[in-house]
């Protein structure tokens, strides 16, 4: 699914076409996402110029003075910044209409995104408002995660997936983070040190970071806005590589499973 990097990757490419621009309809042709989308979109929204193009996680906030549309990617789930003209493909569910002349199109195959709308602050809308820092913020550091992870008998894999200890570290780069850091990712999180807290805390800004300029991961359903898929897959240390060399002794990557999700990790590099 989109992750952070490809989230922030689609906010970077829609903005130029979005902000100080009038939304003069909407269509919606299929309504049953995750969350039926509210007839109240429609005729709120309509009219309105977005002021501004935010993230917050893997949410995009399209801002306006009468409220804000909250847009999740879900497994699979894009937007493109499209000509009128375009033709419609089946999983073309909604095009927001602009002034520009520009379409703003969300297309989800599984349907498991979500479009929807809030008249309150969108930090208060209860999909946001118990989330952790975020990891570029000043709120998250070494230091932070250390202090929350005190006696806590959770995997740090899992720890620093959770979104209530920090937003935007899925599967892909947890598992990458951890193997910069040398950590493994069954470890407890009580049991690492402050120092392996601050390794971690700069391994996960700068895979994050390095992945966000390099355009996202390519996975099999995401595209960028502007349908140019991200490359950040092929600097992959670990994910995706299991039983194959590790780059920094040799030895044959392992791969296992917590939580139903992929751990690919070195027994020698990581403990």
């Amino acid at each position: 699914m989109p992750e952070l990097p490809e989230v922030e990757t689609t906010r970077r490419g829609i903005e130029p076409y979005l902000t100080g621009i009038e939304v003069t309809h909407i269509t919606i042709r299929q309504k049953q996402l995750r969350w039926p989308i509210s007839d109240e979109l429609s005729t709120a929204f309509k009219n309105q110029t977005i002021q501004s193009v935010q993230r917050k996680a893997k949410y995009l906030l399209l801002n306006s003075q009468a409220g804000t549309t909250i847009i999740h990617l879900g497994m699979s789930g894009n937007l493109q910044i499209v000509a009128p003209e375009t033709p419609v493909k089946k999983h073309d569910h909604v095009d927001f209409h602009l002034a520009n002349n520009f379409h703003l199109r969300f297309n989800d195959p599984r349907r498991f995104g979500c479009i929807l709308w809030t008249t309150q602050s969108p930090e208060k809308h209860k999909l946001l408002c118990n989330l952790g820092p975020e990891p570029f913020s000043e709120d998250f550091s070494g230091q932070y995660l250390y202090a929350l992870s005190r006696n806590s008998k959770r995997s740090i894999k899992n720890f620093i997936m959770d979104p209530h200890i920090v937003v935007g570290v899925g599967n892909i780069y947890a598992n990458e983070a951890l193997f910069a850091a040398g950590i493994h990712p069954t470890r407890h999180a009580g049991r690492i040190a402050l120092a392996r807290y601050q390794a971690l805390n700069e391994a996960i800004r700068a895979i994050l970071a390095r992945a966000i300029e390099q355009g996202g991961t390519t996975l099999k359903d995401f595209v960028g806005s502007s349908g140019k898929a991200g490359y950040f897959k092929q600097e992959l240390n670990v994910y995706g590589r299991n039983n194959q060399p590790c780059i920094q002794c040799g030895q044959p990557l392992t791969l296992i499973r917590q939580n139903n999700r992929a751990s690919v990790f070195c027994t020698r590099c990581q403990h």
